[in-house]
C-alpha cells in the first residue's frame, strides 16, 4: 500500500520542481558558497509541491478514494521523506568530488564533511515537524505553514555556517578523515532527531487532518 501510494503522488501529484530543487547536491562545488542552501532548496521544493497540491484540489480528491485520512498524510510524508533522501544522496559524490577539485577551505561556512550531513538532517526535522503539522490543521494555509517552518530551519542554517568561525569548533569544518569521525556523533544525532521528528510530523499531522473539514 505504501508504495502504491507514494507512486499515485510521483506520478499524479507531484510538482517538477520538487525534483530540480531535490538535486541541488552541486552545490557544494561552488567556491565560497554556504553549502547549507542545499538543504535549503529542497525545502522549498516541497512547498512548491504542496501549494501545486493545493491548486489542483489533489487532497480533495485523495480522500475520495478508499484511503483512511491517515494514509492521505502518510502520502504526502512520503513525498517529503524520499525528497530529501535523494537530496542527501545525491550531493554526497559531489562533496567527494569537492575534495579532489579544491584544497582551500570554504571561506563561508561548513565544509560538505560528516558534521555537514548530521546538521542537514536536523534541519530537515525542525522543518518537516513544522510544516507538516500545520499544514494538516487546514490543508490550505501553505505558505503559513512554510514560514513557520523556514524560520527555524533557516536560523538553525546561519547558526551551523557561523559556529565553524568560532575557534573550538573548527573540528566541525575539518575534511580530513581522523576529524570526520570525531563528526560521526553530529551524523549520529542527526538520523535519530530526523527518525523523531519525521515519526512525531506524521502522527500529530495525521491527528489533525481527522478533524479538517473538507
Amino acid at each position: 500500500m505504501n508504495s502504491n501510494l507514494l507512486y499515485k503522488e510521483l506520478r499524479l501529484a507531484a510538482h517538477p520542481n520538487l525534483f530540480i530543487f531535490a538535486l541541488m547536491g552541486p552545490l557544494v562545488l561552488i567556491p565560497g558558497y554556504p553549502y547549507m542552501m542545499v538543504f535549503l532548496f529542497s525545502l522549498i521544493g516541497n512547498f512548491v509541491n504542496l501549494m501545486y497540491t493545493r491548486e489542483t484540489n489533489d487532497i480533495y480528491y485523495t480522500t475520495l478514494l478508499p484511503l483512511k485520512r491517515s494514509e492521505v498524510v502518510l502520502g504526502k510524508w512520503l513525498v517529503l521523506l524520499v525528497s530529501q533522501l535523494v537530496t542527501i544522496v545525491f550531493s554526497i559524490p559531489f562533496a567527494f568530488l569537492r575534495l579532489r577539485l579544491f584544497s582551500l577551505p570554504n571561506p563561508v561556512g561548513i565544509e560538505a564533511n560528516v558534521a555537514f550531513y548530521g546538521f542537514g538532517l536536523m534541519i530537515f526535522a525542525c522543518f518537516n515537524f513544522i510544516f507538516l503539522t500545520s499544514y494538516f490543521q487546514t490543508v490550505y494555509k501553505v505558505g503559513t505553514s512554510f514560514l513557520k517552518g523556514l524560520f527555524f530551519a533557516t536560523v538553525l542554517a546561519i547558526i551551523v555556517e557561523v559556529s565553524v568561525h568560532f575557534p573550538m569548533l573548527t573540528w566541525l569544518d575539518t575534511v580530513t578523515f581522523a576529524g570526520q569521525l570525531k563528526q560521526l556523533p553530529i551524523l549520529a544525532a542527526g538520523v535519530l532527531i530526523y527518525v523523531v521528528a519525521m515519526w512525531g510530523a506524521y502522527k500529530v499531522s495525521a491527528k489533525r487532518f481527522r478533524q479538517v473539514n473538507l
